[in-house]
């Protein structure tokens, strides 16, 4: 009886975290976009820019804007304090800022 109990629970389990879901290979799936975002890639160039300059600033950013995490999460795992990461953070948007801004003046002239 126990393991009749415990199969249902599982099976439960499963079907409540997608279990009953058709999975498909990535090769299968439909792309999700055909061409890269401009403002990502050149995002991206810029972070690769702002690690040269300061890894510490760069980390900041990749915690907070992609990772989502908050100030105090992000300075948990830099091992600094959260005044600090706030700092990182607003040096950080403005040196991006900067850097996104001259790239698009350049592709337009």
């Amino acid at each position: 009886m126990r393991r009749i109990l415990i199969d249902f629970a599982r099976s439960r389990g499963y079907l409540k975290r997608g279990g009953g879901v058709v999975r498909i290979s990535l090769e299968e799936a439909p792309p999700v976009c055909s061409e890269p975002d401009i403002n990502l890639v050149a995002l991206d160039d810029a972070l690769k820019s702002l690690a040269a300059v300061d890894e510490r600033k760069s980390k900041v950013v990749e915690l907070r804007f992609f990772g989502g995490l908050s100030v105090e999460e992000a300075a948990e795992v830099l091992r600094v304090s959260s005044d600090t990461v706030v700092r990182d953070w607003r040096m950080a948007k403005i040196w991006l800022l900067r850097e996104l801004s001259r790239g698009r003046t350049s592709d337009e002239s």
